[in-house]
Formats: structure tokens, C-alpha cells, sequence
């Protein structure tokens, strides 16, 4: 007896599901080893974590599947919208995977837990050469990834495009180019006034406390948290499990409330994101962001636009001020706003400031190609580092720990594609808070009266509930009106650091 268009239909989500759920234990697995595994489950932890890739990957490329979604395709025409979005992504990822062989999928997941845990001891103990021949491994595992996919005209083309669909290195070069000049010359004129004074901020508070008013934000956000929880961890991050699972880390110094403060925001920037895609997407294809620059966007969103801006802390602060009288009794709201914005030559990406950071960005996209293409030698990396900022941020690193160790990103996965999602993040978070602006004026004022609902709303509406089923240009088209581009941005940026400093931050 054939088999209908809707049995054939539950088939296919029965397939993807298994994959799916396969892929969430290995994101358990690697979330517990980035939290509370202890350091001698490192070996078997990548073992395991390679035995989940090679089984997840063997049935994502099994040939049943691939039957099934030829036999579904070819009748695309009485598919529901929902069901063709499926079959398309399923169709694309079904093809990237079959360019990949099982085994090298689970060399690579392997070589990336190891990596991971070889960083994570270097950093503490400032020993690049300690992980140095890890980077070299991660480095030859990119290469052998890339081939896969050959031709391209870039090496790291496929690994970008893998991150932010139909983005090459060619494009992302040229929109750093447009904001570039801008960045750096804001940044001159801003680094020549007396830096404002930061000292209210290194007052000590207790990791309870802090995680408690983290976790009190983001719940009052929209943070859900009969669906997530807050964990410490090296590098923040967020991780979805499922629909009903949705976790975020978050990083402290005791020393300084809004280092936690703001990774956990920008961490419930992403969680809202997921937390938001449709319900029944779950468990398929659908069921996650469309792409780590749509992604990077939202988490950028909350973070700075939201939650650096003057009516977020009018709100906040009496807040802030009640629970820590000690560190804050005695600043002004006008003081703590204008330091948790100051523009500052700084050492640290993730400490870095609106006007800075996408600089930081830039110099890790360069030498990252550097290394892929060649021209750096992993065992030069270090000075190449330190060179760099002194060029590109004007501050030099005086160890590799807040130097090239700073960031987990290439010691965790394949040598390139991630950090360019953050700068698209940045102008995508601009483009998109003008577009819910446009519709719903009355959001600065909602803000400023701690209610969020309005433009988490939006984002939902617009962006979130989509989930995969537009690709990452058609979303931000439908919500926006218009393709990315940076000049919503750069006036962001303009406006608010004009009015901040009393400059003329001209075009």
C-alpha cells in the first residue's frame, strides 16, 4: 500500500527529530563540561561527545532520508508553508552533511572538546604553548572541513556561510570597511577627553548577589525560567536543549557588578530568541535561530541598546542602589550611566564598549584568515596579537591570558565563521529596534517604566517565531523593510555617544 503525502510527512519529522534529540545530548554534554564537569572527565567527555557526533551525523545523511525528502519534494505543491520551509532546510542541511563523512565528523568534535579543555587550563595558567599545537590541530581540521565544499573563492567561505547563510568573506571585509573609519575616528576624538572616572564600579560584591539580580532582570525581561536557568561559567554562553530547556552562563569578578550584569543580558538577548521560536517547529530543522548574526543581534539588542541605555537604569538603578547601598548609595544615576558607556582603549573584547568592540572584532577576523590562508604562524600568534591591538585598539597585552587566550572561540571549533556574527549582530540590532520604533513609538517610555512587553513582542512577532523557516535576509527584510545595511547603526552610534560626551560625532 503507498504511503500518503502525510505519513511520508511524519516519516521525515520522525528522522529529524532523532537527529535533533541526538545533537541536544551532545549540547548537554558539552554545557556540562563548560560548567560543572570536573577537569579529569575531559578525555572520556570528548569521547563521548565524537561517539554522538558520528551517530548523529549517520543519520543525518542516511540515504532513507535523503529518499524521503525527494519523494516530498516533488510534491511541493501541496505542501503547507510551514512544511516546504521544512523540506528545503532539511534539503540543505542533508546536502552540506553528505560532503562530510561520519568519522570526520567525530575526529573534529573530538579534536574540539580536547582544544576546549587544553584552553581552558592555558588561560588559567597564561601558557599559549600549552594549547598551541591544539590551534594548529583546529587550524588543519578547518582546512579539511573547508575542502569539502570546495570550490570557493575564500577558505573560510563555507564556515561563514555555515554561521550567516549566503555571507562570504568577500562581504563581511566590505562591511567592515563602511564601519571602520567611523569607529576609529569616533574613537580618537573620544579617547582624547579625560576618561571618566570608573571607580564606583570596583566595589565588591558577593557572585550570590549578583546572580540574584541578574537573574530578577532577566526574569522581569522575559527570560522564562520554568524553561532555563543561570549558570557560572570561563565564556558565557546560551544552549537550547529544547523548547522547554533553554540555558544561559554567565561570568563574574566581585570586583565588578556589570561584568556579570551584562553578559547575563546580552545571554538573555539569545535565550529570548529561542525561547520565543514557535513550539511546533520544536525538535525539527526549524526549531532554533536562523543564523548567529540574527541571533548575535537580539543578544546585542537587550545588552546595549536596551540595557546601556538612560531609561533602562532610570528604572534599574533606585534597584541597583537599594540592593547594593554600599557600592552605589552614593553615585548618581547621571555617573553610573555615563561609566557603564564610557569609550576606552581596552584589553578585553567582551569588556569592550559600544564604539571599541567591533574593532576587536576586525583584528580577530584578520588574523584569523591570516592563520587559514597561511601568512601567520600559530607559533607567532602572540606577538601578531599584541602588534594588532596596539595598531588597531592602542593598548598592548602584557600576557597571552588577556591576550590571544581571551576568547574560547578557536580553541572550541573550526578556526572561523563565528566572530563576524557579532559586528553583523551590532548593525542588525540597530536596524531592527528602528523598525519596532517605527511601529510602536511609544518603547523608549515603556522601557524607562521597566515594561519590556512591547518590544519583546515585536522581536518575537518579527524575528523569533520564525525560528528557521525564513532564511536569515528574508527575515530581516520582512521585519525592517530593507536589507542590512550599517547607516542605522553608525547614527546609533553617532547619536549616543554625541550626546554622552557633548561632541559632534559628524558622518
Amino acid at each position: 500500500m503507498s504511503q500518503t503525502l502525510e505519513q511520508q510527512l511524519s516519516a521525515l519529522k520522525e528522522r529529524l527529530i532523532e537527529v535533533n534529540d541526538l545533537r541536544s545530548a551532545g549540547a548537554v554534554l558539552s554545557w556540562d563540561q563548560s560548567t560543572h564537569m570536573p577537569r579529569g572527565g575531559a578525555e572520556a567527555r570528548a569521547r563521548q561527545r565524537a561517539t554522538l557526533s558520528r551517530i548523529a551525523h549517520q543519520k543525518a545523511t542516511d540515504a532513507e532520508l535523503g529518499h524521503l525528502l525527494d519523494w516530498i519534494g516533488a510534491r511541493s505543491a501541496d505542501l503547507s508553508e510551514i512544511d516546504a520551509a521544512l523540506v528545503r532546510v532539511a534539503r540543505r542541511d542533508f546536502e552540506k552533511a553528505n560532503k562530510v563523512p561520519a568519522d570526520f565528523v567525530a575526529r573534529a568534535s573530538a579534536c574540539h572538546a580536547q582544544s576546549y579543555a587544553a584552553w581552558s587550563r592555558a588561560r588559567a595558567d597564561d601558557d599559549f604553548g600549552a594549547v598551541a599545537d591544539h590551534l594548529r590541530a583546529n587550524i588543519d581540521i578547518t582546512h579539511a572541513y573547508a575542502t569539502y565544499f570546495a570550490p570557493f573563492e575564500n577558505i573560510a567561505d563555507p564556515l561563514i556561510d555555515a554561521a550567516d547563510e549566503g555571507m562570504t568573506v568577500r562581504q563581511v571585509q566590505a562591511l567592515f570597511r563602511e564601519i571602520r573609519p567611523a569607529l576609529v575616528a569616533s574613537v580618537k576624538v573620544i579617547t582624547e577627553l579625560p576618561p571618566l572616572d570608573a571607580s564606583c564600579l570596583k566595589k565588591a560584591v558577593s557572585e550570590s548577589d549578583q546572580l540574584a539580580f541578574g537573574l530578577d532582570v532577566a526574569d522581569r525581561v522575559g527570560y522564562d525560567l520554568e524553561r532555563g536557568r543561570l549558570d557560572k561559567t570561563l565564556h558565557p554562553f546560551c544552549t537550547r536543549f529544547s523548547a522547554g530547556d533553554v540555558r544561559i552562563t554567565t561570568r563574574f569578578r566581585e570586583d565588578d557588578v556589570t561584568d556579570a550584569f551584562f553578559s547575563t543580558v546580552h545571554e538573555t538577548g539569545h535565550a529570548l530568541y529561542e525561547q520565543g521560536v514557535a513550539r511546533e517547529l520544536d525538535g525539527t530543522p526549524l526549531g532554533r535561530g536562523t543564523s548567529s548574526g540574527v541571533h548575535e543581534s537580539q543578544a546585542r539588542l537587550w545588552e546595549n541598546i536596551v540595557g546601556r541605555s538612560r531609561g533602562f537604569w532610570s528604572y534599574w538603578y533606585p534597584e541597583l542602589q537599594k540592593r547594593f547601598p554600599a557600592a552605589f548609595g552614593d553615585t548618581s544615576l547621571d555617573a553610573f550611566y555615563g561609566v557603564i558607556n564610557r569609550v576606552e582603549r581596552s584589553l578585553i573584547r567582551t569588556d569592550a564598549d559600544e564604539v571599541t568592540y567591533n574593532l576587536h572584532i576586525m583584528m580577530r577576523f584578520d588574523l584569523e584568515i591570516d592563520m587559514l590562508e597561511g601568512r601567520l604562524d600559530v607559533a607567532d600568534l602572540p606577538e601578531a596579537w599584541r602588534a594588532k591591538m596596539v595598531e588597531d585598539i592602542g593598548v598592548e597585552p602584557t600576557d597571552d591570558r588577556d591576550g590571544c587566550l581571551q576568547d574560547v572561540h578557536w580553541y572550541s571549533g573550526y578556526m572561523a565563521g563565528r566572530f563576524q556574527s557579532y559586528t553583523i549582530g551590532n548593525v542588525l540590532a540597530a536596524q531592527l529596534y528602528n523598525a519596532a520604533l517605527r511601529e510602536r513609538p511609544g518603547i523608549p517610555s515603556e522601557i524607562a517604566h521597566g515594561d519590556f512587553d512591547g518590544l519583546r513582542e515585536w522581536l518575537r512577532r518579527e524575528v523569533h517565531m520564525h525560528g528557521r523557516a525564513l532564511p536569515p535576509n528574508a527575515v530581516i527584510e520582512k521585519a525592517t523593510g530593507e536589507a542590512l545595511h550599517a547607516a542605522p547603526y553608525l547614527a546609533y552610534l553617532r547619536g549616543k555617544f554625541s550626546e554622552l560626551y557633548g561632541l559632534d560625532l559628524a558622518e
